[in-house]
């Protein structure tokens, strides 16, 4: 290419990256210098954040768990959890409607987990589906740490494909009151669509969903909205450190079978 050529299309390139910028650093931090540091390492970003919070954090407290998490993220290397902000509107949700069991699919490193458990009402139940065994082994020890025992939050290593079909017969789960949606958003539909067919949900149940709208999960919003079983709100929000990425959290209200 031409020097005149690499002149002309200099404009639009510094006008993509001033529009976009905040992709680019998301890129940059989540990919990028994620991959440098794991490969240098050979331990993942999860895992270093443990290692972090076994020397930073008071152990038997979650909230203390829960901000040193957020600082990791924020000063450290990005986490890529749910972050402080839906953090709040999980907790308020749980809070309000009092489930006695929560089925959450996507366990990550445990952050959510924990968000979940220390808003239970007394005697509730939570399960948690995480289909990666690294990540499940860093999410147990947090969850462990933080004080919660099998009792209250159990663990359950597969995906939610396959889980889904043997709650009831395998782990003893009635029905979920609440759910949440915080794996791969290309599979909420489908998972959704299971919970139903297995009559896990019962009516009035709440469903909420993360990242509906980044990196987005549109089939699982159109079929929510148009189905006629849900009555659904979104929770705008944006990205933990990179409140310009929008996001949010959708709630769903199941309705019944219909």
């Amino acid at each position: 290419m031409s020097p005149a050529i690499a002149l002309a299309f200099l404009p639009l390139v510094v006008t993509l990256l001033v529009r976009y910028r905040h992709y680019f650093r998301l890129l940059v931090r989540m990919v990028l210098l994620r991959s440098l540091r794991d490969c240098l390492s050979g331990l993942r970003t999860e895992e270093r954040a443990f290692s972090y919070v076994l020397t930073h954090a008071l152990p038997g407290d979650p909230s203390h768990i829960l901000t040193t998490l957020d600082h990791w993220s924020s000063h450290c290397e990005y986490l890529g959890h749910m972050g402080p902000v839906k953090g709040q509107i999980l907790m308020r949700l749980v809070e309000e409607k009092a489930p006695a069991c929560v089925l959450e699919l996507g366990t990550h490193c445990g952050y959510s987990t924990l968000l979940i458990a220390r808003a239970l009402p007394p005697g509730g139940r939570l399960l948690t589906v995480e289909w990666d065994p690294r990540m499940a082994a860093v999410a147990e020890k947090l969850i462990r740490l933080a004080g919660f025992d099998e009792r209250t939050v159990e663990l359950i290593v597969s995906s939610s494909e396959e889980v889904i079909p043997r709650l009831q017969t395998q782990y003893q789960l009635s029905w979920a009151d609440m759910v949440l949606l915080a794996h791969r958003p290309r599979c909420y539909l489908r998972d959704l669509q299971l919970l139903e067919a297995h009559a896990l949900l019962p009516a009035g149940a709440t469903v909420l969903a993360d990242h509906v709208l980044f990196p987005g999960a549109p089939r699982f919003l159109q079929y929510a909205k148009n189905c006629g079983r849900y009555r659904c709100r979104l929770h705008h929000t944006g990205l933990p450190d990179f409140p310009a990425i929008k996001d949010g959290i959708a709630q769903l209200t199941y309705a019944g079978p219909g």
